[in-house]
């Protein structure tokens, strides 16, 4: 079950459009610094350059685990935000492709939900820089849901 207090951030949050407080809630989020905004009926996360995310100094890049757990952590916020299921999502599995190196720059995500069934939901993730059209990693994950009403 989500708790009471989760679930009354999630619908303030919902109510202003403000995902700030509910991000908070969680300790990860606000390491790595991520960001969550509504435009119109789609969300858009946002990791801001941080010198602490850099994995590569050399060039310097974004930790290749910094843009995974991004990616991860947008694709369970936004199956929390849009998904009817009364607990948490719990990661099943994760598979990620890097496409590029991501540099010191903010870094956005874009999710999209597959598949839901009853147990079980399947969303795709893209992040980019610059421009959308040009990815630095895409990635694909499965959450274990529980339907609101119990299985029969």
């Amino acid at each position: 079950m989500i708790p009471l207090a989760v679930r009354q951030q999630l619908n303030e949050a919902h109510a202003r459009g403000d995902y700030g407080p509910l991000l908070g809630l969680i300790p990860y989020a606000g390491l790595i610094g991520i960001e969550c905004q509504r435009q119109g009926d789609e969300l858009l996360f946002r990791l801001p350059a941080n010198p602490d995310n850099i994995g590569n100094p050399l060039l310097p890049a974004i930790h290749g685990g910094v843009v995974a757990g991004f990616m991860e952590l947008s694709a369970a916020l936004y199956l929390l935000i849009h998904s009817d299921s009364v607990s948490i999502p719990k990661i099943i599995d994760f598979s990620i492709d890097y496409l590029r190196a991501a540099h010191l720059r903010d870094t956005f995500a874009h999710c999209q939900l597959w598949r839901q069934g009853r147990r079980v939901t399947n969303v795709a993730i893209t992040a980019w820089q610059a421009e959308r059209d040009t990815p630095v990693a895409t990635a694909r994950a499965h959450f274990k849901i529980e339907p609101q009403k119990p299985l029969k």
